[in-house]
């Protein structure tokens, strides 16, 4: 008998099962991705975290505790009078209400823009669609100091200096918006779209019933990128604005220096306190739509 038709067939790879030093191997290599995301995140958060904590502790320090070499971990005399001492240095309470009438205003209209936008570029089939699409990506690339002298010939022309007008109407475009929303509502399923059709729901109806409750993590994350942005604005409110009445927080920060070279550091890093916390009260209510948002991206894979 021929001895090649005894031979046993070769084992198959299907059915094997990962020996102990495969699998050895896969947890030394998951241990040391775990341990390069912590060493990053560790890395990010002492270049992000010794700088805040250091304009919290020099919100708290005279000019002399600031200059003091070493400097203090934390100040043995608190100065709290610093926070006092900016509030009353610069008309923070008008300004504040400037502040918060544009951001609200502002982010407002540039979300409802951005999603009228967005939806007539996902959904409708407009002439030249396209070719108007390519135009507002164009917009990306112009620097926004670029369209300042523009906007404040059209914001004279029409009368709107020194007013809240003159502040929100340049800005309620947004051609980021526009894109970021576009690509988002072009990643949602056909298939509930077309249900909604089918019961008879219109552009509106599904834009409001249908894209927009899948839309919640994206839109959050808009809402507080528009308006971290227009709360931080500082060029166009002190371009356009001449009276102190009429002038945004950020602007307000640049009253608490001095031409003499005497600032007081303590008194400008408590105003810049004041000016942030908005924004980080903001940030912790917008959070979990944020982790949602990044949650659902990580099962969409």
């Amino acid at each position: 008998m021929n001895s090649a038709t005894l031979a046993p067939p070769p084992p198959t790879i299907t059915g094997q099962r990962d020996t102990p030093r495969t699998t050895a191997m896969v947890q030394s290599s998951r241990l040391a991705g775990t341990v390069a995301a912590y060493l990053g995140l560790g890395l990010a958060l002492v270049m992000v975290g010794i700088p805040t904590y250091w304009v919290v502790i020099g919100a708290l320090k005279t000019n002399r505790e600031i200059y003091t070499v070493p400097s203090t971990w934390w100040p043995p005399n608190p100065a709290w009078s610093n926070f006092p001492a900016a509030w009353a240095a610069a008309p923070f309470p008008r300004m504040y209400l400037n502040s918060i009438s544009v951001t609200l205003i502002s982010t407002t209209l540039k979300l409802v823009n951005a999603t009228f936008c967005a939806y007539a570029f996902a959904y409708l089939r407009v002439p030249g669609r396209n070719m108007i699409f390519l135009f507002i990506l164009g917009a990306l690339m112009i620097p926004e100091e670029v369209t300042v002298l523009p906007n404040y010939l059209t914001v004279a022309s029409l009368g709107y200096v020194n007013s809240v007008t003159g502040l929100i109407l340049p800005t309620i475009g947004s051609a980021f918006g526009t894109f970021f929303l576009r690509q988002h509502f072009l990643s949602l399923p056909r298939e509930i779209l077309e249900a909604a059709r089918v019961d008879g729901a219109g552009h509106l109806q599904t834009l409001w019933h249908v894209v927009l409750p899948l839309s919640r993590p994206v839109l959050a994350t808009l809402i507080l990128l528009t308006a971290v942005a227009r709360w931080n604005d500082f060029l166009w409110p002190l371009v356009v604005t001449s009276k102190d009445t009429m002038r945004t927080l950020p602007v307000g920060i640049y009253f608490l220096f001095t031409q003499e070279g005497t600032t007081e550091w303590g008194v400008v890093l408590a105003g810049t306190i004041i000016v942030i916390a908005p924004i980080i009260a903001l940030f912790i209510v917008v959070q979990r739509h944020l982790v949602e948002g990044i949650a659902a991206g990580a099962v969409k894979g």
